[in-house]
């Protein structure tokens, strides 16, 4: 039903828009009017992972479902744009993989977009030796997460213009491949 490729900079303005949406649209009901905007300031494309190759698009006849990535660097969420990234590399031995800027478009939502990503995501971290994953988790991502054997680690949040957003740390151990 739906086809996967890396994603590719041609791909990044489609991503964005499908964030923008996703962003808006999936988390009402979660977060108030003034959360979901600062959302907007907080989260999005992390071009980082797209140069890195860990950067998915999920595909139904051409049309993008979904979007999201890992990374072996140290940034948990955010995009180009968030305050206090960081592209320090980590060490698979010692740390856990990021799964990153998982977005499903909403005429895709709860259709296994969120799903398919976390598990090529997961696939790829332990393929380069990660044995854990962490990722922040949006309030409306907490169930998917937890329906894949995610555990809560610590809530967290980020700021914009005085706006708290919520997110949930969670983590997981990975299948090692073999």
């Amino acid at each position: 039903m739906f086809t996967h490729r890396v994603a590719t900079v041609t791909d990044i303005p489609a991503l964005r828009d499908l964030m923008a949406d996703a962003i808006t649209i999936l988390q009402q009901g979660f977060l108030s009017p003034a959360q979901i905007a600062a959302s907007r300031a907080l989260m999005g494309l992390d071009t980082q992972l797209v140069a890195d190759g860990t950067y998915l698009v999920v595909e139904q006849h051409g049309t993008l479902a979904g979007c999201g990535g890992w990374s072996r660097r140290a940034t948990l969420f955010g995009g180009d744009h968030t305050p206090g990234r960081s592209a320090a590399l980590l060490d698979p031995a010692h740390h856990p993989a990021r799964i990153r800027a998982m977005y499903t478009a909403p005429a895709f939502a709860r259709r296994g977009v969120g799903r398919l990503v976390l598990a090529l995501c997961e696939a790829q971290a332990a393929a380069a030796g990660f044995t854990r994953a962490e990722l922040a988790a949006t309030m409306a991502g907490i169930p998917l997460y937890t329906a894949c054997g995610y555990s809560p680690i610590e809530p967290i949040a980020g700021m914009h213009d005085g706006v708290e957003v919520p997110l949930m740390r969670m983590g997981k151990q990975l299948q090692t491949p073999g």
